[in-house]
């Protein structure tokens, strides 16, 4: 998922975005625990895409901060 994606996409569908990731992440420590995991490299998107969403949630949240002098 781009930034870009992420940028237009309201507040729920970003919070709806991320608890369906959460829960993809889950489901992939249980296959890895248990060896069924084929596609190791899927963890590390998941956890870059939580972290692109969080990201941009914030920036979304906070107001303009005034330049400092």
């Amino acid at each position: 998922m781009k930034a870009e994606d992420v940028r237009a996409l309201s507040s729920d569908q970003l919070a709806d975005e991320l608890l369906k990731l959460k829960k993809e992440q889950f489901n992939l420590r249980f296959q890895k625990a248990t060896g069924q995991l084929e596609n190791t490299a899927r963890s590390r998107q998941i956890r870059r895409d939580i972290a692109r969403i969080k990201t941009i949630e914030n920036q979304k949240r906070a107001p303009a901060a005034p330049k400092a002098k």
